[in-house]
């Protein structure tokens, strides 16, 4: 992410769930096979702080008179907000030998409390009719998460924070980057704010839809890296993307998952085609845009974990 020298092209496990293994050893894994024996990866933790109200809210509010109460369902100092053994996991990062990012913020729609069709519409309409309140909510929000993250990164150094954002799909965002500029990262900056001052310089984008849009927007804001999961691949073509906005977006994953899922000739033209260029011109972790599911043939995923290793290591 530096654009230094490193000693090999870092590779990160994308997340192999129960039924993925239980399907590959119907097509011929052995029950014991150790998969991170097989391919090795580089180790990547995140810490996953606790965002959520705490209480939950009964329900969000749609007023200003209202936001008290999100505001004192979001204490940073609530002990429940930290992953659990926490003193004993603060003394094993320490000595860690991975790469530890801190999970910082949600994102827009989430941190407004979307989590159904209900609340999306309601959202929708107080951008439009009541912007004022989606500002002062978004603020109480970006503050808790600053303490939160601020009150973590006096006990931990980390490698990188992780803003999520599932703002859209891909046709793109639900909101124009205009919005999302007055909205959402000008919200950010007490967050932003923090991780300067623990000289966090890695600050990834991760998002759930074709942002492409908003790429301007989020690294005049200050974002440095963008990780795009599950999106079109045509449209978030990371080759494409290198060459419109150069080496001060930094990538990761941009192998389409869809390759995977087809034969080993899509998997190769994709591999060799788009991995070897980025990693030879850095800031670029390469990893396949999604989490793998069972209708990825174990045949093919080993073909693309070998096929991966051997471009990488050219």
């Amino acid at each position: 992410m530096q654009y230094g020298t490193p000693d090999r092209v870092p590779y990160f496990e994308e997340g192999i769930r129960d039924e993925v293994m239980k399907a590959w050893q119907e097509q011929g894994l052995a029950p014991d096979a150790n998969l991170s024996q097989m391919f090795p990866s580089d180790q990547r933790e995140e810490i996953l702080v606790d965002l959520e109200p705490l209480p939950k809210l009964k329900r969000w509010p749609t007023s200003r008179p209202e936001l008290e109460a999100l505001r004192r369902s979001l204490d940073p100092d609530d002990p429940r907000r930290l992953p659990s053994k926490w003193p004993e996991r603060v003394r094993a990062w320490q000595t860690r030998d991975h790469v530890l990012i801190l999970r910082v913020h949600r994102g827009f729609f989430l941190s407004m409390g979307v989590h159904d069709w209900r609340r999306f519409t309601e959202v929708v309409r107080l951008v439009i009719e009541d912007p004022a309140f989606v500002r002062e909510a978004m603020a109480i929000q970006a503050a808790f998460a600053a303490e939160l993250a601020e009150r973590v990164l006096r006990e931990v150094e980390v490698d990188g924070a992780v803003f999520t954002e599932p703002i859209g799909g891909n046709d793109g965002p639900l909101i124009s980057p205009q919005m999302y500029e007055e909205f959402v990262l000008a919200s950010y900056r007490p967050v932003f704010d923090v991780l300067s001052r623990y000289a966090v310089e890695t600050m990834v984008f991760r998002t759930f839809a074709n942002s492409r849009i908003l790429i301007p927007s989020i690294l005049k804001w200050g974002f440095t890296c963008l990780w795009a999961c599950e999106v079109n691949i045509e449209a978030m073509d990371y080759r494409d993307l290198r060459r419109e906005f150069g080496r001060d977006l930094r990538l990761i994953g941009g192998i389409d998952l869809d390759a995977l899922r087809r034969d080993k000739e899509a998997i190769r033209r994709e591999v060799e085609e788009k991995v070897p260029p980025l990693v030879a011109d850095g800031g670029y972790v390469p990893l396949a845009d999604g989490r793998i599911r069972k209708d990825v043939p174990f045949e093919n995923y080993v073909y693309y974990r070998r096929l991966l290793e051997k471009v990488t290591q050219q």
